[in-house]
């Protein structure tokens, strides 16, 4: 049997490459993770699949249902609409406005759900822009680790280093106290992504990025000479463009503009045979109808194999369609959520599963429409690397740097000592969660104030700042990986803005944080 501290290391170095190579999917490569590692013998079975069943998997999943449910009823093209109405049409003031919306978001729900919630908004303020998605997302996933800095409640970190300040001699930390680091740094992210972000982000289109459709009722009323009567569209009427393709069912039927269709729920708005309007006709492969009623009738007839929606009607439901009373439902379980979060009264999975739950029973989405919101190659990214994480723990693997430093830089001063827990810190969270990566060292932080006599606050304090600075690799952070597909990320697009933006944190933890806190 291979030594576990040995195999843990392997299957690290190993998924580093792989990660880096970017020719297997990332899913892939975690449960290859999971499945090395107990098979090597550095975990149990037990822990091996403990990362499907962990808190942030449900959390996560919780969170896509949400997000989704905040795009499906209208709220998040409202937000984009009102942003995009304040600060106009100029990349340097959405971006700078996205980061701040972001950031702010953070301080109350955590990374993971102002980045969920925030993605589709983005993408349509970028394609407003005239720019793609690929140049905002990674800004705004930055943004919120900033954010994280500036609340107790930014992240899980936050709260666990206060209460081990304590447990080490020290006091906690204030509930704005993050904020002293925390604005600089955000500070700092807003400039380094507003002036080197146009170079170093790629300009990837994404298949997967949410178009822009806000505008598309105005864009089909102008096409086809609708009156306001036969475009208009409200929270329960919708309109639809459909193709009529070889073979359909529906080829010879005789339609005219203002009939019926055969189910009785939907009007015949125009009809146009390669780009001329037509009257009364008989349908042939090639022709166009606009077709409008009620939204679900309307999605109903967009799905049926007869023909081909030019855009998803669903899509132009939830970009185009003005607030209602589901709208309000949602918004006031996100407000609900918001706050049962930041009071802390309830596990923060329960409390997004709790939500999600809700907005299903409410009707703002269907039961299919809640499962297709979640990312199962994100949530399977996270489960398979937690396992990473315990041996990391388990293995000795731990101790064995915690020794490392103490021999190299048990005799420097504090600052070097800080500089080079820093290090590991930064190092470790671009491959494994951040919050784990902080379990880890924290310890050998104490452990190392307590031996050169020094307070534990500024370690405390350094080793957040650290593990807020995952912007190196997209499975840093579940933030990151939601970003990755809708952005048409590769694996190694992060590291261009995200190497200088590490470098600020580890200034700033270095330099400031002993400043702020002194040893």
């Amino acid at each position: 049997m291979i030594d576990p501290m040995i195999s843990t290391f392997a299957v690290l170095g190993l998924s580093i490459i792989v990660f880096i190579w970017n020719k297997v999917s990332p899913a892939l490569v975690a449960l290859g993770v999971a499945l090395a590692l107990y098979f090597a013998g550095a975990v149990s079975f037990e822990q091996a699949i403990a990362g499907f069943g962990d808190p942030i998997v449900v959390y996560l999943a919780g969170l896509f249902v949400v997000s989704d449910a905040l795009e499906a009823t209208g709220i998040t093209a409202w937000a984009g609409s009102q942003l995009a109405g304040k600060v106009g049409e100029k990349r340097s003031r959405v971006v700078i406005a996205l980061m701040l919306l972001s950031a702010g978001l953070t301080a109350l729900i955590s990374v993971n759900g102002a980045v969920a919630a925030l993605v589709p908004v983005a993408a349509m303020l970028a394609t407003r822009t005239g720019q793609p998605p690929s140049k905002v997302l990674i800004p705004l996933a930055f943004a919120a680790h900033a954010g994280s800095m500036l609340t107790l409640l930014g992240t899980p970190i936050n709260v666990l280093v206060s209460e081990l300040s304590v447990q080490a001699g020290g006091r906690p930390f204030g509930f704005f106290e993050f904020a002293l680091v925390g604005i600089p740094l955000l500070t700092g992210t807003i400039l380094l992504c507003l002036f080197l972000g146009p170079k170093l982000l790629p300009a990837h289109a994404s298949s997967s990025a949410p178009r822009d459709l806000s505008r598309h009722v105005q864009t089909l009323a102008a096409a086809y000479g609708l009156d306001e009567d036969s475009s208009k569209v409200s929270y329960s009427d919708g309109i639809t463009e459909v193709l009529i393709p070889p073979r359909s069912e529906f080829i010879g039927d005789i339609v005219f503009p203002g009939m019926l269709t055969e189910s009785k729920q939907l009007v015949v708005s125009a009809i146009h045979r390669q780009g001329e309007a037509l009257g009364r006709a008989k349908l042939q492969a090639g022709d166009v109808l606009v077709l409008r009623g009620g939204w679900d009738a309307v999605e109903a007839k967009a799905a049926h194999p007869g023909v081909l929606p030019v855009d998803s009607p669903e899509q132009v439901r939830r970009q185009a369609v003005v607030l209602g009373p589901r709208s309000y439902v949602a918004a006031a379980v996100l407000v609900l959520m918001c706050v049962v979060l930041a009071t802390g009264l309830v596990p923060a999975a329960i409390t997004v599963l709790a939500a999600a739950g809700v907005l299903v029973l409410a009707r703002t989405l269907s039961v299919e429409q809640a499962q297709r919101s979640i990312s199962l190659p994100t949530l399977v990214i996270v489960a398979g690397m937690i396992p990473l994480s315990t041996a990391i723990q388990t293995s000795g693997a731990a101790e064995v740097i915690a020794a490392g430093l103490m021999k190299y830089l048990g005799g420097s001063s504090p600052r070097i000592m800080l500089l080079g827990i820093v290090i590991v810190v930064m190092l470790l969270g671009q491959f494994i969660s951040n919050l784990a990566t902080v379990l880890i060292v924290a310890p050998i932080a104490v452990a190392v104030a307590q031996s050169t006599g020094v307070s534990p606050m500024p370690m405390m304090m350094a080793i957040t700042v650290a593990g807020a600075a995952s912007f190196l690799t997209p499975v840093a952070t579940a933030g990151n990986l939601m970003i990755q597909e809708p952005g048409g990320y590769s694996f190694g697009d992060y590291w261009k803005l995200g190497l200088p933006n590490l470098l600020l944190f580890g200034l700033v933890a270095v330099v400031l944080v002993p400043i702020i806190w002194p040893f």
